[in-house]
């Protein structure tokens, strides 16, 4: 089993290296992460400059770019061979909901899947890294089931982990993405030159976490597994638009 790591909070983060840690013991890894934090990258690729690889003291690959960056450049030109696996992660809070849109860390296993490789995201709810050991151990007993379960052909995961004793939560269960408010407003400030600049606000609060939603799992303090898809075409608009273009204005 080959398994390639990465991620968006950057080589040297907690979370990296736990999912290294927990993950080794069964499978021959390879870690390629970003050189500086990337969160809220989404999809994108560097295309106005070219880009840097090098190793780091620990072993892992360093890319001086963003999380798609990292899969791409390894699936199409650094390794020499197919990893069997995509893992990203542990990252430093939630993506859920409306997160996964924005998220370096669904987007290096969103690139993955793209290449036809089944991948998961791994995301540590709350902040700060607490209870990372936690969430070491069920990122491992996930990925384990995964490899020895595939639950569907190229399936691509999203897992969020309530921050928690391993004790304390409440199960493993499948969930679909819920819906957030709108962000925050931005919040002005002035640089040093006097000239006034925006910080992005934070994320607003959960407006869907009914049950069956991700966010109402970890509230519960149960592991959220919401499979993702790409294709975003609006099914049920289908028609609509056909009659929209064919309707004399």
């Amino acid at each position: 089993m080959k398994i390639l790591i990465s991620n968006d909070d950057g080589y040297s983060a907690p979370g990296i290296e736990m999912l290294y840690e927990v993950l080794k013991p069964f499978a021959q890894i390879t870690v390629i992460a970003p050189e500086v934090n990337h969160s809220g990258a989404s999809n994108s690729l560097t295309l106005n400059r070219p880009l840097q690889v090098r190793k780091a003291n620990n072993g892992f690959y360093v890319v001086n770019g963003t999380p798609s960056d990292c899969v791409h450049i390894a699936l199409t030109g650094l390794l020499d061979f197919k990893p069997d696996l995509v893992v990203s992660g542990i990252n430093n809070g939630a993506n859920m909901g409306d997160d996964t849109l924005y998220s370096g860390t669904v987007a290096a296993a969103t690139e993955a899947h793209l290449f036809g490789i089944p991948a998961i995201a791994f995301s540590l709810v709350d902040r700060h890294w607490n209870h990372l050991d936690a969430a070491g151990r069920i990122a491992r007993e996930v990925t384990l089931r995964f490899i020895q379960s595939p639950p569907v052909e190229q399936a691509l995961l999203n897992v969020n982990i309530p921050s928690c004793e391993y004790e304390d939560m409440q199960g493993v269960v499948m969930t679909r993405l819920g819906k957030r408010h709108s962000s925050q407003p931005v919040i002005p400030a002035t640089n040093p030159s006097g000239e006034t600049v925006y910080w992005i606000g934070p994320a607003g609060d959960a407006s869907d976490h009914s049950r069956g939603t991700d966010f109402h799992a970890v509230y519960n303090r149960k592991v959220s597994v919401t499979p993702l898809r790409l294709d975003l075409t609006h099914d049920l608009q289908l028609g609509a638009v056909q009659r929209w273009l064919t309707t004399q204005p």
